[in-house]
């Protein structure tokens, strides 16, 4: 019969080597997490812009092509001045504030959408996305929520085409110039919000009341906080418009 003393010892051994063999894989595995994160960062940023279908599966190395091909990276200031010298992954928010990243679609000169990062609260998590705008910075041309801990099938819906799909060609600003975001109602639009207000607002969720308020209320945060980028962006827009 084995003494205490010896099933303390085997449960001690047992439990180091456990400990030391979690560790090495969790130090073996860092670097591929770090890689796949960035890499999903850069598949969501396609797929906001529309670049990528969202039904077709692509290889790691499909997703980096695409990337390099069609995406110009960006930093900028809360004024919308380009920050030289500075990439996305340069900003720390804590030591940075005031400066955001910016991704342009662009073939060759020209600007095919402007993408940006969005997050905030929803009901149990925070939630993590990308929005395109038009090259008239007004126009949504696509959106993505690629990361939170939502409820399936309620908050979750967030991530399905049949919501993000609503999203595309509404309206940031109203006929007067003035940010109002895109909202989504509790509902459908036809039964909430009257059709000339249709252009910046969505159907929402059913059961997922918290969620879709959280969204409402994080993507117009962060549509403020590029508020001034937009507007210079506008204004070019108006000009070329004018000739």
């Amino acid at each position: 019969m084995h003494s205490d003393f010896q099933t303390f010892r085997f449960a001690i051994i047992i439990t180091l080597v456990c400990s030391l063999l979690l560790a090495t894989a969790a130090t073996f595995l860092k670097p591929r997490q770090v890689e796949n994160v960035k890499l999903d960062i850069k598949k969501n940023i396609l797929k906001s812009a529309g670049i990528t279908d969202p039904n077709t599966e692509l290889s790691r190395e499909d997703i980096q092509s695409l990337y390099e091909k069609n995406i110009a990276e960006s930093v900028i200031n809360d004024q919308g001045a380009s920050v030289e010298g500075k990439s996305p992954s340069d900003i720390n928010p804590k030591a940075n504030e005031g400066l955001m990243a910016l991704y342009q679609w662009k073939d060759g000169e020209a600007v095919k959408a402007y993408i940006i990062p969005i997050s905030g609260k929803g009901l149990w998590s925070t939630i993590y996305g990308y929005l395109a705008i038009e090259p008239d910075g007004a126009t949504v041309k696509g959106i993505t929520f690629y990361q939170h801990g939502e409820t399936p099938g309620l908050g979750g819906e967030i991530e399905k085409s049949w919501f993000t799909d609503s999203y595309i060609g509404k309206r940031i600003i109203n006929p007067q110039g003035e940010l109002v975001s895109v909202t989504s109602v509790r509902g459908k639009i036809k039964d909430k919000v009257p059709e000339s207000e249709f252009y910046h607002n969505v159907d929402g969720i059913s059961g997922a009341t918290l969620t879709t308020r959280g969204v409402n209320d994080f993507l117009k945060e962060d549509l403020e906080a590029y508020e001034s980028y937009f507007k210079i962006v506008r204004e070019a827009q108006k000009e070329v418009d004018n000739g």
